[in-house]
């Protein structure tokens, strides 16, 4: 099959989710700017999310650019992603709302560690199907960054028993790891890379 379809439908999806996110942001019933204080759990956790949503929808991106056609376990391990992506609004917001208290937090982390792996999933099922000697195949390697990723999720989930700080400081930390792109895939493409 094309990729095409599957690539326009996960953007639309990626689409309503920030979409619902940013609806979610409620409007002070004041023209003072001290009215948004109160909203500042609200606002950082909508942030933290909207960075995670746009480096998953980058990085889908450059996965399906790499391929050249798809298959039904492709589609259905897409769904797989779209459905943990698609609950990051309702953690957002129960994590936002009450202050990153540590059930809303502990749900955040799990929800993103099931994206990680939902997104290795994919990763693992597409470079299957394009064989080893792939651009993909090459391109990801040993995929060091998602495994750490995970790790440092994991840690995260553990320590919002202790203190939920430390465990948004981690989750900050990976955001950070994937926003400073990921150029593996292009170098690939492009006839630059390094092994």
């Amino acid at each position: 099959m094309h990729k095409g379809r599957l690539e326009a439908f996960s953007d639309g999806v990626i689409a309503i989710i920030i979409t619902i996110m940013v609806l979610e942001l409620k409007i002070p019933h004041t023209d003072n700017i001290a009215g948004l204080k109160p909203l500042w759990p609200v606002l950082m956790s909508y942030m933290l999310s909207f960075i995670y949503v746009g480096i998953y929808w980058n990085n889908h991106h450059h996965m399906l650019f790499a391929v050249e056609k798809i298959n039904g376990t492709v589609l259905w391990a897409n769904l797989h992603l779209l459905f943990w992506l698609s609950l990051i609004p309702f953690v957002t917001a129960w994590m936002g709302e009450n202050h990153f208290t540590k059930w809303p937090v502990v749900l955040y982390g799990i929800v993103l560690i099931m994206n990680a792996i939902a997104y290795t999933i994919l990763a693992a099922i597409l470079m299957k199907r394009e064989g080893k000697e792939s651009k993909l195949s090459k391109a990801f390697g040993k995929d060091w960054k998602s495994k750490l990723c995970v790790l440092i999720y994991a840690v995260a989930i553990g320590m919002a028993f202790i203190t939920t700080t430390i465990s948004l400081m981690l989750y900050l930390l990976v955001a950070i790891i994937w926003f400073i792109p990921d150029l593996r895939i292009e170098r690939v493409l492009t006839g630059s890379e390094k092994y």
